[in-house]
């Protein structure tokens, strides 16, 4: 099988194509320039893409002696990932990147590009499993829990699954830094990247102020309506946030206070004590099955943060694009905008886009 081998110039990638390679496949080496200032290195475990990163890919497919080339998918990253992050926060709402990245980029973008050229398949780094079910390929967690990677992976449907390989889903991370020493990459230590790859300082809100400027506001007590406070811009807020709303709380009633909605129409931060937070309903639209897509009324687990927990609920799909999962408890700072995906077991079985919260 002639399989293209996603290099993101980390330890992980390294491995995967390798192992891809040892099986058999005739693998190539790709790795997805995605910044238009790549130029940047890496100064910290923060960011990716950069020209370091490259360069650490293409040393790793010279010892394996593959093929490598760089793709240029940096224009469709902006419009596709990075122009829609700006613009689900300046609707008030919480947008998860890594999600999009994956359908938009690398199993979109990347794939149609792959198997436009001849290839069979795409390979990553990811830690999850592709396992052979009885209607076709399933998308399972991956056997190290605290590496797994399925939440960022429930966008993907039946036909990108049919041809995708994540060849790590049965290892830990540890396992796979010792390979790596052993095969002699030069990237076996390299730290993981962490946070939003193209915000690689960490500070969203400053991020997001320089592209959509200040845009002062009223916060908002949710009990009482009145104004408490001010801000900069509600696109700086995210439902459960804590840190930053410049309180004095002393003011208040000495409890802490969190962000229960943003009303990014009347630029309004709405702010109230932890026990407003709880959901136990989250509806949903953009559905995204890894398979068959389930009638009616189904028992599941649903995860709402990528590194969350998983929580019994009950689905209920509506229509061809809605769904309505009841859980089985309150969580809290759940946002519209962030994807709850669906498990059964171990299996993905798909995912949608929170577009409201509530209580059962």
């Amino acid at each position: 099988m002639r399989v293209v081998a996603a290099m993101s110039g980390g330890v992980d990638s390294a491995v995967a194509a390798a192992r891809m390679l040892d099986a058999g496949h005739e693998v190539v080496g790709v790795h997805l320039a995605l910044s238009r200032s790549a130029a940047t290195l890496r100064e910290s475990a923060r960011g990716c893409c950069t020209i370091e990163d490259a360069g650490d890919a293409r040393r790793v497919a010279d010892r394996l002696g593959i093929p490598f080339y760089v793709w240029d998918l940096a224009s469709r990253f902006e419009r596709d990932v990075v122009e829609d992050f700006v613009a689900e926060y300046a609707a008030g709402r919480t947008p998860n990147p890594c999600l999009r990245c994956n359908e938009r980029i690398k199993f979109a973008g990347l794939l149609d590009k792959a198997v436009a050229l001849g290839f069979d398949a795409v390979a990553t780094g990811h830690y999850a499993r592709v396992v052979e079910g009885a209607s076709g390929r399933e998308l399972h967690r991956a056997v190290d829990a605290a590496k797994d990677q399925s939440y960022v992976l429930g966008v993907l449907d039946a036909d990108q699954l049919a041809r995708a390989f994540f060849p790590l889903g049965d290892s830990t991370k540890p396992q796979v830094r010792e390979e790596a020493a052993a095969r002699g990459f030069s990237v076996a230590k390299k730290p993981d990247s962490h946070d939003i790859c193209f915000i690689p300082d960490g500070d969203t809100r400053a991020w997001l102020t320089r592209r959509l400027g200040e845009r002062p506001g009223e916060l908002v007590d949710a009990v009482s309506g009145d104004v408490v406070g001010a801000h900069g811009g509600a696109h700086g807020f995210t439902v459960g946030q804590r840190r930053g709303l410049g309180l004095d709380r002393s003011a208040l009633d000495g409890e802490p206070r969190y962000v229960v909605s943003v009303d990014a129409p009347t630029n309004r931060v709405v702010i109230g004590t932890a026990e407003l937070l709880g959901v136990d309903l989250v509806e949903g639209h953009h559905l995204r099955w890894c398979g068959p897509a389930p009638a009616g009324e189904v028992r599941v687990g649903a995860q709402v943060r990528a590194h969350g927990a998983e929580v019994a609920a009950t689905a209920t799909v509506d229509g061809v694009d809605a769904v309505r999962v009841v859980l089985d408890e309150r969580l809290r700072g759940v946002a519209p905008g962030q994807s709850v995906v669906l498990y059964e077991g171990t299996r993905v079985v798909g995912s949608a886009t929170i577009s409201g919260t509530g209580r059962a």
